[in-house]
């Protein structure tokens, strides 16, 4: 359902009053990520409620760097309005997104998703290595409740103090708590040179270089494992370089070169063009849709460990090198299920995590789950009755907290 902005409350309230379940989401571009949602017995399906109508800019302060959209909003659309002001959203197109940039005619860049949808799943990705994640740049945020209740919480300047701090538990919550209707957010100006670096050698060589720059004031946009299946593809770092000055430019990358040289990695310098096609390649832009997808997170000094784990065989993967957290992905015949879990366990002894975003259809009974339980269970479904007492939405997709088969 897609409902007016006019009707989307009152339809809300009644769902609520008959108990209905239903599934908060954007475009529906990624309705197929994560665990399947759980009907209310006797029922096929679950309802979808669309904010595809709740959508448009309502403020931009260009000199305060603020900007308040609803959350039906194309990602696209929101970055091509800022980049008029010279301005941007710090954060990945989603992964899968192609040629976002310059998608034009209705409809166009619907498969970068919505900015509610961005902000429910906690999107963030490689930027997060100097402007941190999407939950950092929240300031305020609107929302209506599973009984249709309106409710804010933050403001509409950086510095804002008022009320709970809703923002933190609805980011990253795949729509199980509420529905979001509005963010702000804040911005940043949009850097005037951009250079890339391409790093590859040995993963033993690359190493103690990522831990180099990790370490350096140099403060590099993103820094990014990749590791790609394409033949004679070895491991390599992306780095990305913003500044407003060319020569700060040309310095940094003699300053990497020096070394690179020094540790034996060879080093592609990307003029801006080339960097985007490489950042392409690494969220699957020109990859046909794969059959498993999944999210790791490890303790960042442990990523090469990761790379070089037999689990990670024939898996294109792109992780941020100061986050540890990032992507992998395979068709369905390169990946068998067991694999998976042992890539899991894997990821646990690396001090982190494997989520399930996507895996190949087969019977629920021998699906892998998308999430473990949490150490904070407990909490989490706390938090889900306050918000959710009928337990309507997203049922089955509660984050921290292993669905059922």
């Amino acid at each position: 359902m897609r409902p007016e902005p006019r009707e989307l409350q009152e339809l809300v309230r009644d769902l609520h009053r008959q108990a209905t379940p239903w599934l908060p989401a954007g475009s529906g571009s990624r309705l197929d990520w994560g665990p399947p949602v759980q009907p209310a017995q006797g029922q096929g399906e679950v309802l979808v409620l669309s904010t595809a109508r709740l959508e448009g800019i309502v403020e931009h302060n260009p000199g305060d760097f603020t900007v308040t959209v609803r959350a039906g909003t194309p990602l696209v659309v929101l970055q091509q309005e800022l980049a008029r002001h010279r301005q941007w959203l710090t954060v990945d197109w989603p992964w899968g997104t192609a040629e976002p940039a310059t998608a034009t005619g209705p409809g166009a860049g619907l498969g970068g998703g919505t900015v509610g949808g961005l902000v429910a799943r906690g999107l963030a990705g490689g930027y997060r290595q100097r402007y941190l994640g999407v939950r950092d740049q929240l300031i305020g945020i609107g929302l209506l409740r599973a009984d249709g209740t309106a409710a804010r919480a933050g403001g509409k300047v950086v510095k804002n103090v008022a009320g709970y701090d809703l923002m933190r538990p609805l980011c990253g919550s795949w729509g199980s708590l509420a529905l979001i209707t509005e963010v702000t957010l804040r911005t940043q100006p949009l850097p005037p040179q951009r250079r890339g670096l391409w790093l590859h050698g040995p993963l033993s060589r690359l190493q103690p270089l990522a831990r180099w720059l990790l370490n350096s004031s140099l403060s590099p946009e993103r820094l990014d494992w990749h590791q790609r299946t394409l033949p004679q593809t070895p491991s390599a770092l992306l780095v990305s370089l913003a500044s407003i000055s060319p020569q700060t430019l040309d310095e940094q990358i003699t300053c990497i070169g020096e070394q690179a040289q020094q540790t034996g990695v060879a080093l592609d310098t990307l003029a801006p063009e080339r960097l985007e096609a490489h950042l392409e390649l690494g969220r699957g832009a020109a990859t046909p849709r794969p059959a498993w997808l999944l999210r790791a997170g490890v303790l960042p000094a442990r990523v090469p460990e990761l790379l070089e784990s037999p689990e990670v065989r024939d898996l294109s993967a792109v992780i941020g090198a100061g986050s540890g957290l990032g992507d992998l992905w395979a068709a369905a015949g390169t990946l068998p299920p067991y694999r998976v879990e042992a890539l899991r366990r894997r990821c646990r002894e690396l001090g982190g995590q494997l989520t399930v975003l996507r895996q190949p259809p087969g019977p629920p009974a021998t699906a892998i789950p998308a999430w473990l339980d949490a150490p904070a269970r407990p909490l989490i479904e706390a938090l889900k009755r306050q918000f959710d007492p009928k337990q309507q939405l997203a049922r089955g997709r509660l984050p921290g907290i292993q669905p059922r088969r």
